[in-house]
């Protein structure tokens, strides 16, 4: 599993360099502003999955998507208060964004990569 974990996080580098060179303005505007704020909960929540062995409380998908929800959020609040954690700029849409992130990598999780991870086990 830790490789198809080190694969995944892999290709989400590659495909957040790449998008950053698409020129379709619309496109730009919403990778620039909210693509790391989607894919970065999404790796997070992936990484949590190396350690769940050794911490047994994370088996639970929704214990991994809330520890990460809140740790992205505690970080954009910090924003606010002009503490820069992760990023430096203040976007309340941003809470939004990491829900969607966290979301997309429980359904992933529990869903598609299900039968990945089985396999690498």
């Amino acid at each position: 599993m830790k490789m198809a974990i080190v694969i995944l996080e892999i290709v989400m580098a590659i495909i957040f360099v790449l998008s950053s060179k698409i020129s379709n303005q619309i496109i730009s505007i919403f990778h620039d502003k909210y693509f790391a704020d989607i894919i970065i909960p999404f790796g997070f929540y992936f990484l949590l999955r190396l350690i769940e062995k050794e911490h047994p409380k994370l088996k639970s998908w929704f214990i991994k998507a809330i520890l990460v929800f809140l740790l992205c959020a505690l970080s954009e609040t910090l924003q606010y208060f002009g503490i820069y954690a992760l990023a430096t700029v203040f976007d309340p849409i941003d809470y939004a964004m990491y829900g969607v992130g966290v979301i997309l990598a429980a359904l992933a999780d529990r869903q598609l990569f299900k039968k990945i991870f089985s396999f690498w086990e």
